[in-house]
């Protein structure tokens, strides 16, 4: 069985705990990788950088991706993300306190799945994460999980 991890680029640690927690409380026991600025974000999935000797095979089966971000932002990291063909099926979703419209028009355009505001209430924030979390790793079809590699998917 394929492991199943979940990129989550976050730089604020109270959020990064809170996303955890969230994960703990709705039994979503996924290996969950930190990335904590859009640059640690790019070297790992390509596997570049600080992470040129991680298994490629391993693919996060979803990315988390927070918008304001040190070194690179979020919205250059989903470009990224989608112009590199080992990455642009994984599913990306904004999880942001922006409120800013362009960011929902940019993230859209970029090819984001989903853009999520962070919400302030604590229990809130729980709820919302862990309901995220269960949709797409429960409900929702990957193209790539368990099926195949980015660099298998044929150009259309």
């Amino acid at each position: 069985m394929n492991k199943q991890v979940i990129l989550l680029v976050e730089d604020n640690r109270d959020d990064e705990l809170l996303t955890l927690r969230a994960f703990e409380k709705n039994h979503i026991s996924n290996e969950v990788v930190v990335a904590r600025n859009g640059a640690d974000a790019i070297d790992y999935l390509l596997g570049s950088g600080a992470f040129s000797g991680r298994d490629m095979s391993v693919m996060p089966v979803l990315v988390l991706l927070d918008l304001k971000l040190p070194k690179v932002d979020g919205l250059e990291v989903l470009r990224r993300m989608r112009t590199h063909p080992a990455t642009r099926l994984i599913p990306a979703v904004i999880l942001t306190s922006s409120t800013e419209d362009q960011d929902i028009l940019k993230g859209y355009a970029l090819g984001v799945n989903s853009y999520i505001r962070k919400p302030v209430a604590f229990s809130e924030f729980l709820t919302t994460v862990g309901q995220l979390g269960l949709y797409w790793l429960v409900h929702n079809e990957s193209p790539l999980a368990g099926r195949v590699s980015g660099k298998d998917v044929v150009e259309s």
